[in-house]
This record gives structure tokens, C-alpha cells and sequence, in this order.
């Protein structure tokens, strides 16, 4: 790390500043050299990593006892990944110049939320089945063939941005720029899907051959419709905090904004 005048301390001639050969730890370097330049909560990131566990657990319980495997599958893997991210950010307290942990977390935790909306599209075609098909502008099957396409493509380049920036030390504005891009699609998509769901709810309602909801019924569209919110708000959240990248950002070094707003 440069010091005042942008030269490395003598003493710190040989230290690899960040990437897969730095050598950098908290015995030789101040926490503010760090990207974050904070240590991760352990109580925090530990928790949300018990509380994802406890989600892939209970939906693979679930997912055998009602049949429901794709949608199993896809909550179980998003569980999965996330518990990946956090695991790099609990080992980021022991040392947070770990290449490895930062690589991890930014791929995994970012990426986490694309398999969660994959499981909602899923859930958005089965009930397009279930209340009517007649009421939806789509057929079932279009649900799929779209917005889960362009899941996968979310996925990838928020990965691939991630592990650009990741190995460049944070300078590639290229690799910011496609995980940006990532996250933009991601916000995109989540938008339509939101419009198509309120369409078929609105023109299943205002229809003669509509029936009243049963309380389970209007529980489920409640959780579901607060998912697919948040799951948009913490997009938005992730996109303004990469529109900074990943050095002299004031986003990326709030820990309780990301616990906040990405965690939670």
C-alpha cells in the first residue's frame, strides 16, 4: 500500500497489494488497506449463514413431501450458494485481505438471489395453471422459456464481472461494467415479471368466473409478492453500491447497509 506521497514503505517493498499471490495480513497491513476496510461481523454473517442452511433443509424437506422438486431445486441451490458467500465473508474476519473469501463472496453472495427468482417464475406458472389460464397474457410454459433464460444470463455475468474485477484488484471497469449488467438485467427482468404477475392478478379478479380467495390462498400471494419486492429492492441496493466499484467507495464499506439491504 502507497503511502503519502504514493511510494510503498521500504519495509513493505515485497507485499502483494491484493489478488491470487497477495500475501497481505493484518499482522503486516492495517485494516484500512483491505477493500472493505472492516473486519465481517461474525455474529451477523453467521447467522444469515445458519438461516440459509435452515431454508436449503426445510425445502428440500418440502420439496419431497409435496412433489415439488424444480422448485425445491432451485431454492435449495440458491440456499447453497449463499451459504458459499458467507462463508468467504466469515473467513474475511480472520483475515480480510483473503483473495479467495473476497472472490467468493462477491460471486456467490451476488449471484444467490438469481436462483430464488428462478423459483418464483416456477411458481408464477404453476399458478397461472392452477386459477386459470385464460386470465394470463402468457402461456405457462412462455414463463419459463423467459424469464429463466434470462436468469441464467444474470447469473453469468454478474460471475463473470465479479471474477474480473475480483482478479484485476478492483481496476477493471470492464469487469464492473458486466457485473453492472448483470444486476441491470436482473432489476429489468424482476420489473416485467412484476407487471405480468399484477396483470393476471388484476384480470383474474375483475373476471365474472373468478373466485374469492381462501385465507391460505391470500397468505401465499402476500409472501410471494413481498419476495419478488425485495428480492428488486436489493438488486437496486447492489447496483447503486457497484455504480461506485470496488475502491473509494463509501457503499462497499458499510457492512450494516449490505447486512441491511443484501442479508436481510
Amino acid at each position: 500500500m502507497a503511502d503519502g506521497e504514493g511510494q510503498y514503505p521500504p519495509e513493505l517493498q515485497y507485499i502483494v497489494v491484493f489478488g491470487p499471490d497477495s500475501n497481505r495480513t493484518l499482522e503486516l497491513c492495517p485494516l484500512e488497506w483491505s477493500v472493505y476496510k472492516y473486519r465481517p461481523s461474525l455474529p451477523a454473517n453467521i447467522s444469515i449463514l445458519v438461516l440459509l442452511g435452515i431454508a436449503a433443509l426445510t425445502h428440500i424437506y418440502l420439496g419431497f413431501r409435496w412433489k415439488c422438486i424444480w422448485f425445491a431445486v432451485c431454492m435449495v441451490l440458491g440456499s447453497v450458494y449463499g451459504m458459499v458467500g458467507y462463508v468467504g465473508r466469515i473467513t474475511m474476519h480472520a483475515n480480510p485481505f483473503r483473495f479467495d473469501a473476497f472472490l467468493m463472496q462477491v460471486v456467490c453472495v451476488t449471484g444467490a438471489p438469481v436462483f430464488y427468482t428462478a423459483a418464483i417464475y416456477v411458481t408464477l406458472s404453476q399458478v397461472i395453471n392452477y386459477f386459470g389460464r385464460e386470465f394470463s397474457r402468457l402461456q405457462p410454459k412462455l414463463v419459463y422459456w423467459i424469464f429463466i433464460p434470462a436468469d441464467i444470463l444474470c447469473l453469468v455475468l454478474q460471475a463473470a464481472g465479479g471474477a474480473l474485477s475480483t482478479i484485476s484488484s478492483g481496476s477493471s471497469q470492464t469487469g464492473i461494467d458486466i457485473a453492472m449488467a448483470g444486476l441491470i438485467l436482473q432489476v429489468v427482468v424482476i420489473f416485467c415479471f412484476c407487471a405480468l404477475f399484477a396483470d393476471y392478478m388484476i384480470r383474474f379478479f375483475r373476471s365474472k368466473h373468478s373466485r374469492a380467495l381462501e385465507r391460505k390462498e391470500k397468505l401465499f400471494f402476500v409472501f410471494l409478492g413481498a419476495a419478488i419486492v425485495l428480492i428488486e429492492g436489493r438488486c437496486i441496493f447492489r447496483c447503486y453500491e457497484l455504480s461506485q466499484g470496488y475502491t473509494d467507495s463509501d457503499l462497499i464499506t458499510n457492512e450494516a447497509l449490505f447486512i441491511g439491504l443484501e442479508g436481510v
